[in-house]
């Protein structure tokens, strides 16, 4: 198909959103028809001539999570979904099982399991989605035959295997690891070898990554990562070991700390032996340590920088301008791990003005209404239809997927900004709360952080840059307590013992203040005890990027938690705590 085609395809759809979403869940519900979740709710589905419409669908089916589905995945991965005569069960979908792709686990440091089924149906609806997002940057950035590797920071190592002998990885790893050669041309267009993108060490292949992208620099038309955070962490590794770096390139291979043969011998091969100009070249850059707009100095022909920044990777969009310059950051598409479910028409746009066009032959959606009163968080319990979703109002994203899933709740809180033809223009807020008791939300916690760091500068004359920052509720505590972890960069003994004034009651108190409404008003009922503010040693991330590695999440689907529910995580952080303070 071609990108004129393919665009066209879109636009129609787009005109009458309401009628391809009849179809897409008649399509799927003929598909699935006599699956075991479905007979669980709609025992006379098997009936292939008997109409299931919106209405009866969902009235009779109730709205899903994860936890719905564990027992079904667990037994689909354990491999115990044969009969006596092997024909297997169709639990969740009637098409095979192909493998799982990891969630994130981004506040429980455990990822969820999604089962992959080869569905021809869900295939073609993808298809439509990630080729429609490529056409969309070709618009934008047509290709340059002289100018084409992508210096990409992807880690695709991250495999597991099931009882079941069922592969497990991230959605991104997919293509890496798939059989087929159709992505063989997308893999040519990397700066970095294979072996580096399926390395075993993600600090190595993000050093690897940046060796072969710096040797390669006049050849580079493009930076990303899926996420902001993966920039940012490479960013700052190019900061720490630039010199290293400018070694390596001068002798024609990585320094010893690198001890995979493979991925070691095929960085050589990319270096060609000792580049002593192209070295000195790149030092010379590195030793202005003007990092504003550095990325266009290292790199001379990058066109644009690309990863999500909406949602939580909005707190790193700043600094990703500041190493950008005048170097356009590019945004990312709204794809689930479950299906893809808005394209961004305007990659261009920064992340508080990013709008996504659903997409309504992805799957089938619904909304929940979503709301955040003065004392609590308030999430319907009746989804409506696109037809009655009301612009500016908050809704969780509800959808049915080619792919075993049924009415099942997203976690994803959006806006409806509008219209794109007939299709719901929505702006990304928020992952959604669990409960409705829940005390902040991403975008409290996001809101107080700016007001801290503005205050720590007013006040205390220090210009600290956050590097991250998360939260817990201690319900050990009586009234319950909000502790807050923020760790801020050169973190040395001189600024330890400045933190420990007066002052950082100032700037305390700025955090709580800026706090969104439900927590101000169980504050002073005297529901909350005062807050819990710990300044975290340098690295003390990076650390819980490596424990959440080692618990299954791949790196690249790697998204640092804002609202910490696993109290084992807490635990972790509290040994890293350099300065503390409570409120009376």
């Amino acid at each position: 198909m071609t990108d004129d085609a393919l665009l066209k395809q879109i636009e129609e759809s787009t005109k009458d959103f309401s009628r391809h979403q009849a179809d897409t869940l008649r399509s799927i519900l003929q598909h699935q028809r006599g699956v075991h979740y479905l007979q669980r709710y709609l025992p006379d589905i098997g009936d292939r001539y008997l109409p299931i419409d919106a209405a009866t669908f969902r009235c009779s089916v109730p709205l899903s999570c994860y936890d719905d589905y564990v027992d079904y995945i667990n037994q689909l991965a354990n491999g115990d979904n044969y009969s006596d005569d092997h024909d297997p069960p169709h639990i969740l979908s009637v098409d095979r099982l192909v493998c799982f792709f990891y969630s994130s686990g981004t506040t429980s440091m455990k990822p969820k399991l999604i089962p992959y089924f080869d569905s021809a149906l869900s295939k073609a609806a993808s298809y439509i989605a990630h080729q429609g997002s490529a056409v969309v940057l070709r618009r934008f950035f047509p290709p340059r035959p002289e100018v084409n590797q992508r210096l990409a920071f992807i880690y695709a190592d991250s495999i597991t295997t099931t009882k079941g002998g069922f592969k497990v990885m991230a959605a991104s790893s997919f293509p890496f690891h798939n059989s087929s050669n159709a992505n063989y041309s997308l893999f040519m267009s990397f700066a970095s070898p294979m072996e580096v993108i399926l390395g075993s060490n993600v600090e190595h292949q993000l050093y690897c990554h940046l060796l072969c992208g710096l040797r390669n620099s006049d050849s580079i038309d493009a930076i990303h990562a899926p996420y902001a955070l993966g920039l940012i962490r490479a960013f700052r590794a190019l900061e720490s070991k630039w010199e290293q770096l400018c070694n390596d390139i001068e002798k024609g291979f990585p320094c010893s700390e690198i001890n995979d043969v493979r991925m070691r011998d095929s960085v050589v091969e990319v270096l060609s032996g000792p580049q002593p100009y192209l070295s000195n070249r790149i030092r010379l850059i590195f030793e202005k340590k003007d990092w504003g707009g550095i990325l266009h100095k290292l790199w001379p022909n990058v066109r644009y920088i690309r990863c999500v920044t909406t949602g939580s990777m909005k707190q790193y969009y700043s600094k990703l301008k500041h190493f950008a310059g005048e170097v356009p950051l590019v945004g990312g598409d709204y794809f689930s791990s479950e299906c893809p479910v808005a394209i961004n028409l305007d990659i261009k746009q920064p992340p508080d003005q990013t709008r996504f066009v659903m997409l309504p032959t992805t799957g089938y959606f619904e909304f929940l209404p979503f709301n955040s009163t003065e004392n609590e968080v308030v999430i319907g319990e009746e989804t409506v239809y696109v037809c009655g979703v009301e612009v500016g109002k908050m809704y969780e994203v509800v959808v049915t997927t080619y792919r075993g899933f049924y009415r099942y709740r997203l976690g994803d809180i959006v806006r409806v900004v509008g219209f794109y033809n007939t299709s719901p223009l929505l702006e990304f807020v928020m992952r959604a709360p669990k409960t409705s008791f829940e005390i902040v939300t991403e975008g409290d916690l996001m809101a107080a952080m700016e007001s801290f760091q503005l205050v720590i500068r007013n006040t205390m004359g220090l210009a600290i840059e956050i590097v991250d920052f998360t939260s817990s509720i201690d319900f050990d505590c009586s009234p319950k307590r909000l502790k807050i972890f923020i760790e801020a960069q050169d973190c040395d003994t001189i600024l330890q013992e400045k933190l420990r004034g007066s002052d950082l009651r100032k700037c305390c108190s700025a955090v709580e203040d800026g706090l969104g409404s439900i927590y101000k008003v169980q504050r002073n009922n005297g529901e909350i005890s005062p807050l819990s503010l710990s300044i975290l040693n340098c690295g003390s991330f990076d650390r819980l990027l490596k424990l959440a590695i080692e618990n299954g999440t791949p790196a690249s689907q790697y998204k640092s938690p804002k609202i910490i529910r696993n109290p084992s995580i807490v635990d972790v952080l509290e040994e890293y705590v350099l300065v503390n303070i409570t409120l009376d």
